[in-house]
């Protein structure tokens, strides 16, 4: 549907391409393409997500010439089945050393990406949605949660105006051999409240990675980023309470370390630290 001269190149030399299955995701099948001089990484959607392709293509080149650290594109179209495909540059695997100079590079990479004006962002139209539907479905079914949520957000208004990545992890990120990271997964990248986005990511470097390496990556996104202590202590009451939904249904991985880990997120945080969840 959309490619540029890179791709060209490489259909003109199939003989010489390879393709190597690679870890899979929720979404879509990863692969990864080999020529004699390069890699690339082509992603099939044909599982249930069937998110918008083309928003994700051009997004990406927008970024991408504008100096931001994420894949080129050099393609997207349907397969003979009608799944959507996009063809990328490989730029490495994923994040598998944090330490914290690199907690501090990830966290300058985010800072980058909220401060983009969306007007530089040319004919695309980022797309808006409504905060507690998009990021937490089914929250009605749990009264305990949709309670504090409707708190929260009714206290802390939303200020949708920026590019947010909206799943912002290290399993997002990718590293090549020169230490330089670059974003992927963009299929929720959106008009949001960074303010989310950064907690969100912070949160899970504290479930996933440690205590220390989150307060590198907080300290170093703080340190260009002015937010109250208050307002962040709310966005990550929030972080907390999509964790323990998508906990519920299946859709975060973890265990009593994992578990723990937020109780103790929950009990030091004076949003939360009133409500008695039970996490399972």
């Amino acid at each position: 549907m959309d490619k540029n001269e890179r791709l060209d190149e490489l259909l003109g030399r199939q003989d010489a391409v390879t393709v190597h299955p690679m870890e899979q995701g929720f979404e879509a099948e990863v692969m990864l393409i080999r020529s004699a001089e390069e890699r690339y990484v082509l992603k099939v959607w044909n599982k249930s997500s069937k998110p918008d392709i083309r928003f994700q293509y051009c997004l990406l080149n927008a970024l991408f010439e504008r100096g931001i650290s994420v894949s080129r594109p050099l393609g997207w179209g349907t397969d003979p089945n009608g799944h959507q495909v996009l063809l990328t540059t490989f730029d490495g695997k994923s994040v598998n050393k944090a330490n914290k100079r690199k907690m501090t590079d990830i966290a300058r990479l985010l800072s980058s990406l909220h401060r983009i004006d969306v007007e530089d962002l040319g004919d695309i139209r980022l797309p808006r949605f409504d905060f507690i539907d998009y990021f937490f479905p089914g929250a009605s079914e749990h009264a305990d949660i949709a309670e504090a949520l409707s708190s929260i957000v009714r206290k802390t208004p939303m200020k949708q105006e920026r590019l947010i990545h909206g799943d912002f992890h290290l399993n997002n990120l990718v590293e090549d051999e020169n230490g330089r990271c670059a974003v992927i997964d963009w299929t929720n990248g959106q008009l949001g409240d960074p303010r989310y986005d950064f907690a969100w990511s912070v949160t899970l470097k504290s479930i996933y990675v440690s205590d220390r390496l989150a307060a590198a990556f907080r300290s170093a996104y703080l340190s260009a980023n002015e937010l109250e202590p208050e307002e962040l202590a709310a966005f990550e009451a929030l972080a907390c309470l999509r964790w323990i939904l998508l906990y519920r249904s299946g859709g975060a991985p973890g265990g009593p370390e994992q578990v723990a880990k937020v109780n103790r997120l929950m009990a030091n945080n004076a949003w939360l630290n009133a409500y008695r969840f039970s996490i399972a």
